[in-house]
């Protein structure tokens, strides 16, 4: 459980991150941050289920936590940059 919401909190500050950095992309603190929770949640389990880390018995090493912060934190912004994109593409 403390892995998923390490993921979910990495994930909200990478969309808010990619979005302050990204104008384009930028939906405002509300969308960023559920874009976000989202991508964060999906990033960071494939990350785990990739590389395997903190795989068994919900490890909650360096190691561990390192990954599943990287993996929310991208998954936050990648996804917030397809929800970008897929906005700008409607408003077209």
């Amino acid at each position: 459980m403390e892995q998923l919401i390490i993921q979910l909190i990495s994930g909200a500050v990478g969309g808010n991150v990619a979005g302050a950095l990204l104008k384009q992309f930028n939906l405002g603190v509300l969308v960023n941050s559920i874009a976000g929770i989202v991508g964060g949640g999906i990033g960071g389990q494939i990350l785990t289920s990739v590389l395997g880390v903190g795989a068994g018995g919900g490890g909650m090493d360096i190691g561990s936590i390192v990954s599943q912060v990287a993996g929310g934190g991208i998954g936050g912004a990648i996804l917030l940059v397809i929800v970008g994109v897929i906005k700008k593409a409607l408003n077209k």
